[in-house]
């Protein structure tokens, strides 16, 4: 079920792509040679008003297929280099259309993926409702309470970006990271007053050893050791049982937790008592200084209900925060901060709006049908982005030779259009057969 469920989203946001592309050039007065759902060999296809509709066998893809689109003179045929005048462009031919009406065309694929996340998210934000941008917790005696944050305090503005949902905040930090030298700087609403100020982040000082265990556990067994942690120097292992620290007598995992909890580590060497396949040792154990940096509060992730008027603002915000947080993360590509092993394809596509489904079926199918709502919307914006990057084969590629015409007052030589095209598509193609291999691998390593 979870894969008819994947497919049939992919094959929705697809349809509706192609549609945009289709009904402009109904519009535009260009043929449609042939509209088609899908890939390879033809299960489905029917010939209505001299356009050829398809359902063909893997519904990774689609197409719209008009007049001319692709179509050039080749002016070398006959091996005269004597300039020739370009045969004018068939009647109903795509090059026949003027230029606005052709970036319509093309921009239309991207636009009907942008509108399908907005209705998507109207239908979301009726339901469940948006983020505010809410403090829900302030830490006492925290920088930011001394700044005279609150709880009740509502977000708008937070280093340099403006933010209006919970959600556009854990964005900045997706991008961005806080240190000790950072100065905060936020704008939030408190008691219906603006207020700007700027205050130094919250820095925590912790000493540790470098163990994880688990409070309910009857000994206090050592579940993971850090490597080059000061356990691991001093021969400590996973597996390992906790007896004793500095003459004190741990009896489970829980009486652990209390020991920490009442001796907080130092960065003075602690004497541990341990047991080991039944054999007791000992060990000399000096904790490292560990510090985190926070914002010293906490916001909203939750969602609240909204009036009609707040659903359709809403929505457009949160069309907004999807085309800008995937515009942000292309770019994150480029300077290093994801990498090309973080992508993911049709197939892991697939995956995880299957493993979405599995995983909340059991709550019901309000929520379940939510979360395939809330893929659609992410995907459907993800993809209407990524087809307008000006890279020839894609959508974004057409629109920026556009342009050239649009600045030189005559169309880009065909011949090198079509050929930076054949280049890109390879190199495309390349890049999705290494992403599809990662995904597998990934499928497979579970």
């Amino acid at each position: 079920m979870k894969w008819i469920i994947a497919f049939l989203i992919l094959s929705i946001l697809i349809a509706f792509h192609e549609f945009g592309h289709f009904l402009f050039a109904k519009m535009a007065g260009v043929d449609v040679e042939e509209f088609s759902i899908g890939f390879g060999p033809r299960i489905l296809t029917t010939v209505k008003n001299g356009t050829r509709y398809s359902l063909k066998l893997l519904l990774f893809g689609g197409s719209c297929q008009m007049k001319g689109m692709y179509e050039y003179d080749d002016e070398d045929e006959d091996g005269d280099d004597t300039p020739k005048e370009p045969a004018p462009p068939e009647e109903g031919s795509f090059q026949a259309a003027s230029l606005g009406k052709r970036a319509a065309i093309i921009f239309a694929g991207p636009l009907f993926n942008f509108l399908l996340a907005f209705v998507g998210a109207v239908v979301i934000i009726s339901l469940i409702g948006y983020d505010p941008a809410e403090v829900v917790y302030v830490q006492e005696g925290s920088p930011a309470a001394e700044a005279g944050l609150a709880e009740g305090d509502t977000v708008t503005e937070f280093m340099g970006d403006h933010i209006s949902i919970g959600r556009d905040l854990s964005m900045w930090f997706v991008f961005n990271s806080l240190t000790e030298d950072s100065k905060v700087t936020m704008t939030y609403v408190h008691e219906g007053q603006k207020k700007t100020v700027a205050f130094d982040p919250q820095v925590t000082v912790r000493y540790m050893m470098g163990m994880t265990y688990h409070v309910d556990q009857p000994k206090a067994l050592i579940e993971a050791v850090g490597t080059d942690s000061p356990l691991e120097k001093a021969g400590v292992a996973a597996g390992d049982v906790i007896t004793g620290i500095d003459g004190t007598e741990i009896t489970d995992a829980q009486s652990l937790n209390t020991y920490f909890d009442e001796h907080p580590l130092t960065e003075a060497s602690v004497h541990l008592t341990l047991e080991r396949e039944g054999k007791s040792f000992e060990a000399d154990v000096t904790p490292v200084e560990n510090r985190s940096v926070s914002l010293g509060f906490s916001y909203n992730l939750g969602r609240v209900r909204t009036s009609s008027f707040g659903v359709l603002k809403y929505s457009v915000i949160e069309l907004r925060y999807l085309i800008t947080s995937t515009v942000r993360s292309v770019g994150a590509l480029f300077t290093g901060v994801f990498g090309v092993q973080d992508l993911s394809g049709p197939v892991g596509v697939v995956d995880i709006v299957g493993e979405t489904y599995e995983e909340t079926k059991s709550e019901g199918a309000l929520i379940t049908w939510m979360n395939m709502i809330n893929l659609l919307i992410l995907i459907s914006a993800n993809l209407g982005v990524m087809n307008l990057l000006p890279i020839p084969g894609l959508d974004g590629g057409r629109l920026f030779f556009m342009l050239f015409e649009l600045i030189l007052r005559r169309p880009v030589n065909q011949k090198v259009e079509m050929t930076l095209q054949l280049v890109a598509v390879l190199a495309l193609l390349l890049l999705s057969v290494y992403v599809m291999y990662n995904d597998i691998l990934r499928l497979l390593a579970r």
